[in-house]
């Protein structure tokens, strides 16, 4: 008979993605300790590198994280690989879709782009229906807007990022959050430094759709 520190609780949850992968989630928990250890097993179909295995890891870690009060060194992610001769749905072998990119590397290679000027490298990132919101709800939708904006504002602005932060929203966009701070030089050549900023981006299909930004440039000018 085994002592009831040894005791396991075991559920499974199999959810499957057409052509993508299959999701396993065992849950243990120790009853007299309440230690959450839980184990993924995905299975995907031949195809996807290293790197993006890497994110698949990262991302099944955070969401069972999201909602499972375990350390990140106890949830478990295996994955299987899986030939795609080996997988038929409506009796046809079927081929795997493509790892979307990365959300948050085309965010920065957006805003690295934005501040070396560099706009063709910038519009190649962006959707056809793009948006961006700045302070004061001014909605443009062309870089070069952007660039006439800032003209009467300052000369120059440079970002300090503390982080990037990125999910997938309800809908079909992949969202970003960019933090840090701005500083540069106003027009009559006096400096700022240390504001802070917020930029939110949604990306569908690795594409940028939308840009929302948020600062405390007005608030750090009022300042005697």
């Amino acid at each position: 008979m085994l002592h009831q520190k040894a005791s396991i609780s075991i559920f499974h949850i199999s959810i499957i993605f057409l052509e993508r992968y299959e999701i396993c989630i065992t849950h243990n928990t120790g009853f007299s300790e309440g230690v959450e250890m839980p184990i993924v097993e995905l299975h995907v179909l031949n195809g996807y590198d290293i790197e993006e295995k890497q994110r698949l890891g990262d991302a099944l870690t955070n969401a069972v994280r999201f909602v499972v009060p375990a350390a990140p060194e106890l949830v478990t992610v295996m994955i299987h690989d899986m030939p795609a001769e080996d997988y038929y749905r409506g009796g046809k072998s079927r081929i795997p879709a493509r790892a979307l990119p990365d959300p948050i590397a085309i965010v920065k290679n957006f805003l690295v782009a934005m501040e070396a000027r560099k706009l063709e490298i910038a519009r190649d990132l962006l959707a056809n229906n793009f948006e961006m919101t700045f302070p004061g709800g001014v909605v443009m939708h062309r870089l070069e807007e952007l660039i006439v904006w800032a003209q009467p504002r300052y000369k120059f602005v440079t970002k300090t990022y503390d982080g990037f932060d990125a999910m997938q929203s309800n809908g079909d966009a992949a969202v970003v959050f960019a933090r840090g701070t701005l500083q540069g030089e106003y027009l009559d050549g006096s400096s700022f430094e240390s504001v802070r900023f917020i930029d939110r981006f949604e990306m569908i299909n690795g594409k940028i759709v939308k840009q929302e930004v948020w600062n405390d440039m007005a608030e750090i000018r009022m300042q005697p």
